[in-house]
């Protein structure tokens, strides 16, 4: 299968990184065949890099194009839905990058056109399609050191000067950059929450640079507080508090171990997640396989847990008074 990429920053690095190695491996299931930017001279650059076959100055221009099957998106959140929507308009397959866009109904827009078409379009959140998924979910359902009661994660990181975060015309601020990260950790231990309480402190320019989530799930008497900040370094672990001990994960961003503590404190097991290439493998090749197979969605991140991921940070934005300009 042929990829193209539409952008050209530093994830989109890191995806072109992930490919390379992939076939360098003996993986020849997906190969990369155009990058795109606005600034022909980038893209020309980045191709060089990466042994990219095309360079396109337009992202208008590589989707004509009939050879790449799969784009992946790694621009702004701002413009998630606009480039979306112009690679399946051009018949194209689509891994967008996380957040997948800016609000529920640009998601379920873009789900409904993908479907129509019969095309496939998937949300690249990393740790939704990684092996370390399964190993935090079977550590939890061993009630190992009991069940799982309450559960805290943080994320965070200096990045004020990024111009995608400062700015709100680009869907700027924490939550869809790094708190959705965090709420993708809990919902992926304690499930769906009954309530969600949020609270943020806003930039000079408006947008949301350190914010608090509390999830509460009534049921099983279970609790996610959560934290997610674009101002300073967090060490990123989430802990998982269990009724005869507590479960820890080594950066919830990219998770590399997982660590299972009684409740005398005493670390009794150590996990260690596989070996990566750079950990965007696993979504690739998921998507590649669910594209083969005539599917339209990926097992690991199917839409309605995208439309779900995104309603939950329209509700947070909702009451913590974060509006991007051009819903206005």
């Amino acid at each position: 299968m042929s990829m193209g990429i539409i952008g050209a920053g530093r994830i989109a690095e890191t995806m072109a990184t992930t490919v390379r190695r992939m076939n360098e491996t003996g993986d020849e299931s997906v190969r990369l065949y155009g990058i795109a930017s606005r600034d022909f001279n980038k893209a020309k650059e980045f191709a060089e890099r990466h042994g990219i076959e095309k360079a396109f100055g337009s992202y208008e221009q590589m989707l004509r194009d009939p050879k790449p099957d799969l784009i992946y998106i790694a621009t702004p959140h701002s413009h998630h839905f606009e480039h979306a929507l112009l690679c399946l308009e051009n018949g194209k397959h689509v891994l967008c990058e996380k957040a997948f866009t800016a609000n529920a109904d640009q998601a379920k827009n873009l789900i409904d056109i993908a479907e129509k078409k019969g095309l496939l379009i998937t949300e690249a959140i990393w740790t939704r399609y990684e092996p370390s998924r399964k190993i935090i979910d079977d550590v939890i359902a061993s009630n190992i050191v009991g069940e799982a009661r309450m559960l805290t994660a943080n994320l965070g990181y200096p990045i004020m000067h990024k111009e995608r975060i400062v700015r709100p015309e680009l869907a700027g601020g924490a939550l869809l950059d790094v708190g959705v990260y965090a709420l993708n950790f809990a919902v992926m231990a304690f499930g769906h929450p009954d309530e969600i309480h949020a609270v943020c402190q806003k930039s000079d320019t408006g947008v949301d640079i350190n914010d608090s989530y509390t999830l509460v799930y009534k049921e099983k008497g279970r609790m996610a507080i959560l934290c997610a900040g674009a101002s300073a370094v967090s060490d990123r672990y989430g802990m998982i508090h269990c009724t005869k001990g507590f479960i820890q994960v080594e950066n919830i961003n990219n998770p590399q171990k997982v660590f299972v503590f009684d409740k005398k404190y005493e670390l009794i097991k150590e996990i260690e997640v596989p070996p990566q290439l750079t950990g965007f493998e696993y979504e690739v090749a998921e998507t590649v396989e669910a594209i083969e197979s005539g599917k339209t969605e990926c097992p690991s991140m199917p839409h309605k847990e995208t439309v779900y991921m995104m309603e939950m940070m329209d509700d947070i934005r909702k009451k913590t008074g974060i509006v991007y300009p051009f819903e206005n």
